[in-house]
């Protein structure tokens, strides 16, 4: 399997919440991606939701033999601004059988935890998932968003097969992603560019993008490659020409040169974004001293 994925979140409406903007877009990202040789479709019921599984199935049936449609279960969207956790195992078990109805699928082949729920005991929740791969209406078990702790904790209950965190150049889960790669684990990176922060200008990653004569975009995928034998990007976009320009990625090889530049964007990222914590925190603190001084004038 190409080790580039494709994630779906971006295929729905704004903020992954309703029906995408361009359906025959959204499609056509889809379809694709697969004659480029994706193998592996990231999705959620979250996203929508419910609808870019819906999405995914009128795009793509009848599925390639070789196509691994992952999703997730264990959390809702009541609102475009919420995320809720829901690791009751009757809900995943609901769940789950609905994702089979959207996908028109008998088995999933990766079925994943979406979030941990904090009221819900964490082995009962596992549980529910052992119970589903026992019963044969999903093949394999992942984890997401999840520390090595609660790693452990799932692997005494069920085999884990993948981890799908948040990693990139400047979001770096280091004990996650060696945990993983110590145990033959898959390591699914979502937000591999960072929310587009890594598309904006950075001196080093320039740098080694005019060396390869490669994209931005292109650097970053190409290191979390290199990261480890275990990882497996999963770059969302609702543009085709992107979809074509990720995967170019995966010919892009990177020296010890370029490595060794780029171990400093996770140091400069992390200073930009303590100073835009700190200037946020200047605008609240601002904000507020003129509230306080609007009430103390007698106005409202």
């Amino acid at each position: 399997m190409p080790r580039l994925g494709l994630g779906t979140l971006r295929l729905a409406g704004f903020n992954g919440y309703g029906p995408p903007p361009n359906r025959a877009r959204a499609r056509e990202v889809l379809m694709r991606a697969v004659e480029l040789g994706v193998r592996l479709i990231d999705t959620a019921d979250a996203y929508g939701p419910d609808v870019v599984e819906e999405l995914i199935a009128d795009s793509l049936r009848p599925y390639p033999d070789d196509l691994v449609i992952a999703t997730k279960g264990g959390q809702t969207r009541p609102s475009r601004l919420t995320w809720r956790p829901d690791g009751d195992p009757a809900h995943l078990r609901r769940a789950c059988e609905a994702s089979l109805r959207r996908l028109v699928l008998e088995r999933i082949d990766l079925y994943q935890l979406h979030t941990f729920d904090s009221a819900v005991p964490f082995e009962e929740t596992v549980g529910a998932l052992a119970a589903l791969r026992d019963e044969g209406k999903i093949r394999h078990v992942g984890l997401s968003n999840v520390p090595v702790e609660q790693l452990r904790r799932a692997q005494a209950i069920v085999p884990i097969v993948s981890v799908q965190n948040r990693l990139n150049l400047v979001d770096r889960e280091d004990s996650v992603v060696d945990y993983c790669a110590d145990h033959g684990i898959a390591y699914l990176c979502w937000f591999p560019l960072g929310r587009g922060d890594l598309v904006r200008p950075n001196r080093r990653i320039e740098a080694v993008a005019r060396k390869h004569e490669a994209t931005i975009a292109q650097v970053a995928l190409a290191w979390l490659l290199a990261r480890s034998v275990v990882t497996l990007p999963i770059p969302g976009t609702a543009s085709p020409a992107h979809v074509e320009e990720n995967m170019q990625a995966l010919e892009l090889r990177l020296d010890a040169d370029d490595l060794e530049s780029l171990e400093g964007v996770e140091l400069e990222g992390r200073a930009a974004l303590r100073r835009r914590a700190r200037a946020a925190a200047r605008r609240a603190l601002h904000s507020t001293r003129h509230a306080a001084e609007r009430l103390r004038s007698g106005k409202s």
